[in-house]
């Protein structure tokens, strides 16, 4: 008699190339690349709080912020891969969440959290499932919703339009700018300010003007906030055949109406990152995170209104020009 030993089959194990094939699969299906760009920005703003203090721009409240959102800008991504279907609705929020980063967190991670959301939101809300394949159809699958133009044209334009409003001042706010043509004149020659530290309370940029001098108009910058703090201050004029004035002093507070007509600012944002604005360069951003300020900050300074000054060691000097 002939035994033969017959073996079970066992388990299947896929192979590789069946594993990749399923995962194109799936991919396929749902806004894989936003939820990507999601998570990879939500981990970005968490990453940062967790680092060395000294690359921090915020502390506190702005280092639990940066933890929240980072938090829901991934699970936003997770719902994006899982749950398709919400991409609209879900997108939309990562949008909202991602443009507070900048003034709620760390400048919302550098600046790179935040690109990383504002693009993984619009990538989202714009996604389309494709058609099926005919031979799909034929099987009686159900089909797919079709792809619009619409939401793709969104998703590209989208971005565009956030960084114009973030990064760049809108042309009408020069034409609600004070104009300072109330009576008084600022010098012809801007003095020069130089201060060790710069912090602002409710800063903002009201936009470019131009301001009456002995020589004609000036053109401005104009930087409006509730309140400022500047440590050792010394201000120096830089017109006149006469004597220079230089005015100094331990600390300067401005609170009230704060109105600063700037022809040049330069300083450190945190000590950390150095930048020149002007009213035909660098445009300053148009709100700033409470939080922020500057040092090593020279500017030349045509005009500057506000409802109190309170100086420390105030000093004046003059000296005399040959």
């Amino acid at each position: 008699m002939l035994l033969t030993r017959r073996t079970l089959p066992g388990p299947r194990v896929p192979r590789l190339p069946d594993a990749r094939r399923a995962f194109r699969r799936w991919r396929r299906t749902r806004p894989f690349w936003a939820g990507l760009l999601l998570v990879l920005g939500g981990a970005e703003l968490l990453v940062v709080p967790l680092s060395p203090v000294t690359v921090l721009v915020s502390l506190g409240l702005g280092g639990l912020a940066a933890i929240g959102i980072g938090l829901a800008l991934i699970v936003a991504g997770l719902f994006l891969w899982y749950a398709p279907g919400t991409r609209r609705y879900v997108s939309l929020h990562a949008l909202l969440l991602s443009v507070l980063s900048f003034a709620a967190t760390n400048l919302g991670g550098f600046l790179v959290g935040m690109a990383l959301g504002i693009a993984g939101s619009a990538m989202g809300f714009g996604w389309t499932p494709a058609a099926r394949p005919p031979e799909e159809e034929e099987h009686g699958a159900p089909s797919r919703e079709p792809g619009g133009a619409g939401p793709k044209a969104l998703a590209a334009v989208l971005p565009v339009v956030l960084l114009a409003a973030v990064g760049t001042p809108a042309a009408h706010r020069a034409e609600a700018a004070p104009r300072g043509d109330d009576g008084v004149r600022a010098a012809a020659v801007p003095p020069t300010v130089r201060t060790t530290l710069f912090a602002p309370h409710g800063f903002a940029f009201a936009g470019v003007t131009r301001v009456p001098t002995a020589k004609g108009p000036l053109k401005v910058m104009v930087l409006t906030m509730r309140a400022a703090s500047l440590a050792d201050y010394r201000l120096t004029t830089r017109d006149g055949g006469g004597a220079e004035l230089a005015l100094g002093a331990d600390t300067l507070e401005l609170s009230g109406r704060v109105t600063l007509y700037l022809t040049r600012f330069s300083g450190c944002l945190e000590g950390l990152l150095c930048v020149t604005f002007s009213p035909d360069g660098l445009p300053v951003p148009p709100v700033v995170p409470p939080f922020v300020f500057m040092t090593d900050v020279t500017a030349e300074q045509a005009l500057v209104t506000s409802d109190l000054i309170v100086a420390d060691r105030l000093t004046l000097a003059a000296r005399g020009r040959s």
